[in-house]
């Protein structure tokens, strides 16, 4: 197989992104949420975006397989393979808040090569690729260098995802010795990683489409990203700053 034009290959997800987004926007606090088999929510919203975004990425890359959040798996195996959430945080769009986002990746051989984390409502995008570094609108980030974590902003994901990892008092540790924890939970916390502001995460419960873009990302901007054992079919990230990151894994009592 011929080497894979990441730069083409980030220009296609952005292209995708912003289809998403003209699907996603105009329904925005104006839309009838649904429950899935698995008790999840689901939007119309994150069905269209998932149906314009593959569309435009097998228009560009047909050899590559499609695998969502929505419609699953699509494509010949074992090849190139994007990994995609149309809306990630679909619960806090249903009721009106703009913190979701539209995840896409590029992974290969299981790995991800380039990430997209795109905010619709506050019109910001996260896009890196492999050696490329990561950008948001255009303009490079870097995760914070923070070392200590009485001067950290620390965030973190669902306690009940804690509780089904058996890692409750990881979580109340945290509480008790991180001053400034706050829950800034779904990829808008990672974002904010990637951006600086937030020095390092830690979440659980988390899927394929949910870590992908992370694990390339933080990366890329400089950050450390630590992916933790599947677990009844979900993952952990504990993500941000290299020195935090050692801290925070300390805490846990598997990896």
């Amino acid at each position: 197989m011929s080497p894979i034009d990441l730069e083409s290959v980030a220009a296609t997800a952005c292209a995708a992104a912003d289809l998403a987004r003209a699907e996603i926007l105009p329904r925005f606090r104006s839309v009838v949420v649904e429950t899935k088999r698995d008790g999840s929510p689901v939007t119309e919203a994150d069905r269209a975006a998932e149906r314009a975004i593959r569309k435009r990425l097998h228009e560009d890359f047909p050899d590559f397989s499609i695998l969502g959040e929505e419609y699953g798996a699509e494509g010949r195996r074992g090849g190139p393979e994007w990994i995609i959430d149309p809306i990630d945080g679909t619960i806090g769009f249903s009721r009106g808040i703009p913190l979701f986002s539209t995840l896409i990746a590029l992974a290969v051989d299981g790995e991800p090569v380039m990430g997209l984390i795109d905010l619709p409502a506050l019109d910001e995008r996260y896009v890196g690729w492999k050696g490329g570094g990561c950008r948001r609108n255009g303009v490079p980030t870097r995760v914070s260098q923070e070392t200590d974590l009485q001067r950290a902003i620390i965030s973190h994901g669902d306690p009940f995802c804690f509780d089904e990892r058996g890692e409750r008092p990881a979580f109340e540790r945290m509480a008790r010795e991180i001053p400034m924890l706050r829950g800034y939970t779904d990829a808008f916390g990672y974002a904010q990683v990637l951006g600086g502001g937030i020095a390092a995460m830690v979440d659980m419960g988390l899927r394929i489409w949910d870590i992908a873009p992370v694990q390339i990302l933080v990366p890329e901007a400089g950050g450390r990203c630590v992916t933790l054992s599947e677990h009844a079919g979900t993952f952990g990230l504990v993500v941000g700053s290299p020195p935090l990151v050692d801290q925070l894994l300390a805490f846990l009592s598997r990896r």
